[in-house]
């Protein structure tokens, strides 16, 4: 007996399931279900489908009709699109409102609110006293420098010329001291003779001072004479016509919004601007000269009629009205006018109680100095700097174009040696000394011997004995200028102290184990150099990292570098590293010199502790001073 299973039917279809097994026959548009206990008829044609149950245990008696979805996907209409495009256009029109009232608010009270800082008196400068010198720096220099050509292997010759070096370090840190007090000495007179002339009303120390703090001021004034203890100054105040033509304001509805700043509003902004920055003004004034006791004040703005210089307010407060008056809000800078005397404003109040919105010129005939002034001004209507004072108010003073290195900085032993050399017998006899201020080709020595070794990122070297007495690193850059800097930092990665961050402001350790040397430009490309002297860093100085940065004030990146390369060397080895600088940052650490204990095995006797370096080209897009910050320097922003 054989067993035959054969399903053949065409458009037959089997499902089997937990209740059992249905069957289905024929198209979709007519079909005939049977199985599970019951059987009905469907048909579906398109995205209907209709489905009758003719009899069985099936509850599902009645008729369905149900409407499938297709899979067709058409996307948002043209309508949704557009209506999409004006919500987005909507909402960043509200943006931009948003900022622009925001941007109008800090506008208006930074600008009404100038007097509300704080201006500590002047004091009595304090000379603090030269920094001790660093015996054990000196020594490091000088060993380097007599080691210069002694082979390695005559060790005789080298423990007398450690000997020299010893005594002369001795010498020039006797010399040094000395020469030390006698600037300290000179810069205490000179301290003493600037304060008396101050606090006793000489004109020209009194106008420097007060010019000097002025300096920084929104509104630029100008102290231009002193007569007994009073000080006259002129004050130049922005012109009307600079201030915004909106102002912020709300809705019917309470929504914030710009509107139109009329004439009145102008007016009013322009004077409480005005007010307070006369205030700011005379307050300073009294605080940098202690000695004077009243301050004229005339204040000249552009005038919108005849676009020409002219006298906007002036008059007299005493110190005891400006320092016995509280200023602790925005509005109490008005209060000026109603203090002092011969107090005239371009700003009048109208008869029926409201501000005039015509600014006339005062009339200044009977104040000869002021007319004068005026007379001899030069008008130049072209646009400038809301903080610029007109030329015609004095001479500006030249930029300064070089830094100053500090009255406390010590002489290079190297240079000390050489006058020594001049003035009579040395210890020993002067060895060969470097090129000055920069190598033209090796950082140190003129020996050809020097060995020569690449170094790649993150790649470290033993440094040699004579590398951890002086250590020269030179650093040459090509298609923009640079900075050379050094950081001493502790086990931590932060340093000391801010003395510890030696860059163009601060040229050297004040114990002198890290300096900077000096920079040469070329047509073609720049050289800086610096040393390092491992031997004289304090104990409580675990790294020191080799910095180059891009110069600040230009605003450019590390990118428009087309070649960096540092080469660090001593009077045995000179390693040479050229890093691939990230895009976009503006320092860059070039490398470390560090120091690590030495195996007892491999030191038996002699130094505990071995020094070596670093290559590393890590960048920083935050540049000098953000580097700065996060290893603990404090940074004036």
């Amino acid at each position: 007996m054989s067993f035959g299973f054969r399903v053949g039917v065409p458009g037959m279809r089997v499902r089997v399931s937990t209740r059992g097994v249905r069957a289905s026959v024929g198209p979709r548009a007519a079909r005939v279900h049977f199985g599970s206990g019951r059987t009905a008829v469907s048909t579906g044609l398109g995205p209907f489908y209709a489905y009758q149950s003719m009899g069985g245990r099936s509850r599902a008696s009645t008729r369905r009709t149900t409407t499938r979805r297709t899979s067709t996907h058409y996307g948002p209409s043209a309508a949704q699109i557009a209506r999409a495009t004006r919500a987005a256009e909507r909402a960043a029109q509200q943006a931009e409102r948003d900022a622009a009232i925001r941007a109008l608010h800090q506008l208006r009270s930074s600008s009404t609110s100038v007097h509300l800082n704080t201006w500590p008196a002047a004091t009595r400068p304090i000379i603090p006293p030269p920094p001790p010198i660093s015996i054990e720096a000196v020594t490091a220099q000088a060993i380097a420098l007599r080691l210069r050509g002694v082979s390695r292997f005559a060790r005789a010759e080298r423990s007398e010329a450690r000997r020299i070096a010893t005594q002369e370090a001795t010498a020039y840190a006797t010399s040094e001291t000395v020469r030390l007090e006698h600037v300290h000495s000179a810069l205490l007179a000179e301290a003493d003779t600037w304060w008396k002339a101050l606090c006793g009303n000489d004109e020209m120390t009194v106008v420097e001072t007060v010019n000097t703090a002025f300096s920084d001021n929104p509104a630029a004034g100008c102290a231009v004479g002193l007569e007994g203890s009073t000080l006259s100054i002129v004050m130049r105040q922005q012109d009307i016509e600079a201030l915004p033509d909106q102002s912020p304001g709300t809705t019917s509805s309470g929504t914030p919004t710009l509107k139109k700043l009329t004439k009145r509003d102008r007016v009013l902004w322009w004077l409480h601007i005005l007010t307070s920055n006369l205030v700011a003004t005379c307050r300073e004034a009294y605080a940098v000269a202690p000695g004077i006791s009243r301050v004229n004040v005339a204040v000249i703005t552009r005038f919108p009629e005849t676009l020409r210089l002219g006298v906007a307010l002036h008059g007299s407060w005493s110190r005891a009205e400006i320092e016995s008056t509280p200023w602790r809000t925005a509005d109490d800078a008005l209060r000026i006018l109603d203090l002092g005397s011969d107090v005239e404003s371009c700003v009048r109040t109208t008869a029926s109680g409201n501000l005039s919105t015509t600014l006339k010129p005062l009339d200044i005939e009977g104040v000869e100095a002021l007319a004068s002034l005026l007379a001899d001004a030069q008008d130049d209507a072209s646009s400038r700097p809301l903080a610029e004072l007109d030329s015609e108010l004095g001479d500006s003073p030249e930029p300064v174009t070089e830094i100053s290195k500090g009255p406390y900085e010590l002489r290079p032993f190297e240079r000390w040696l050489s006058s020594q050399s001049l003035a009579g017998p040395t210890i020993g006899p002067i060895p060969t000394l470097p090129p000055d201020p920069i190598p033209a080709s090796r950082p140190v020595g003129n020996s050809d011997s020097l060995a020569v070794v690449a170094l790649t990122a993150g790649q470290n070297q033993p440094i040699p004995e004579a590398g951890v007495a002086q250590f020269d690193v030179v650093v040459t850059f090509a298609g923009c200028d640079a900075d050379l800097s050094f950081l001493l930092l502790d086990q931590d990665g932060q340093v000391g102290s801010d003395h510890d961050f030696v860059f163009y402001n601060q040229r050297s350790a004040p114990d002198q184990s890290a300096r900077l040397n000096g920079k040469r430009h070329s047509d073609s490309q720049t050289t800086e150099w610096g040393t390092i002297h491992p031997l004289a860093v304090r104990p409580d100085v675990h790294r020191v990292l080799v910095v180059a940065t891009a110069d600040p004030t230009t605003g450019v990146t590390l990118d428009a570098l087309d070649f960096v390369e540092v080469s660090l060397a001593c009077s045995t080895t000179r390693w040479v590293f050229r890093p691939d600088l990230e895009s976009g940052i503006r320092a860059v650490t070039l490398a470390e010199i560090y120091r690590r204990p030495m195996p007892a095995a491999a030191a038996p006797v002699g130094p505990d502790e071995q020094w070596k370096l670093r290559a590393i080209g890590q960048g920083w897009r935050d540049g000098l001073a953000g580097l700065a910050r996060d290893h603990g320097v404090d940074v004036d922003d």
